[in-house]
């Protein structure tokens, strides 16, 4: 479906300086969509590099320095970006981190599962609220896409703790589009009462797929045709798992 709108929108991406975060940013670009291209610190040349393509491109795009663990900074980063950029339509909730080694239950580090959940779900669900906020109070709808895991579709063992986070995230998805939608946000006069908030899963590192898979699936749910698919997970994992 086609829709005409007087602006330009524009999207943020968490873990954006680098791989899959830098494709999708770049991909996103090439759609016309102006970018804020946020990670952490202290990857703070890698995001200007990123920035310097897409503005060669002929898209604004801004850098912004984010621990989305912490909740000040991520309030910061939607309020940057709507400041530099004008207004928020696409949130790519995609910094995560992988296990960092092979852990059975019965020999579980908490406090090594929790570094890991402060990433996959606090960082998200931070990223969900303060994009939703800034959604509901532009009133024109807009997408949330969470990035998640085939290990967040059924256990694998040793990585307990990176199941549970990516499990989380699609939860989290699905109970954003509910209540988002209890509060009748119109994505678009066309396209009816609704508010668009999709979980992207993204490829295990094992698997032989590139960046730019995922950021064609992500270019695909950022844009107006894509406005059937709600609260949904979209598998990218070479048919490793059907679910």
């Amino acid at each position: 479906m086609s829709i005409s709108q007087d602006y330009t929108r524009v999207a943020i991406v968490t873990g954006g300086a680098q791989n899959i975060g830098k494709a999708i940013s770049l991909r996103l670009a090439a759609d016309g969509l102006d970018v804020a291209v946020a990670d952490l610190p202290g990857q703070i040349d890698l995001l200007n590099t990123v920035v310097e393509e897409i503005q060669r491109m002929g898209c604004k795009a801004v850098a912004v320095a984010v621990d989305v663990t912490k909740e000040d900074d991520v309030k910061a980063m939607v309020e940057a970006t709507v400041s530099t950029l004008g207004r928020l339509d696409v949130m790519v909730a995609n910094a995560g981190v992988g296990a960092t080694r092979v852990q059975p239950v019965m020999d579980a580090d908490i406090q090594d599962w929790e570094k890991g959940w402060d990433v996959n779900i606090k960082g998200v669900l931070l990223c969900y609220k303060y994009a939703a906020r800034q959604l509901v109070k532009q009133g024109n709808g807009g997408r949330i896409i969470g990035a998640s895991s085939i290990c967040g579709l059924r256990g694998y063992a040793g990585v307990g703790g990176y199941c549970i986070s990516k499990a989380a995230v699609r939860s989290l998805t699905q109970t954003t589009v509910i209540e988002t939608n209890m509060m009748t946000i119109e994505a678009d006069k066309e396209h009816g009462p609704g508010f668009g908030a999709k979980s992207l899963l993204k490829i295990l590192d094992f698997r032989t797929g590139q960046p730019a898979d995922v950021a064609n699936a992500v270019s695909f749910l950022a844009s107006p045709d894509s406005h059937f698919i709600t609260g949904q997970t979209i598998s990218m994992n070479d048919g490793v798992h059907f679910s």
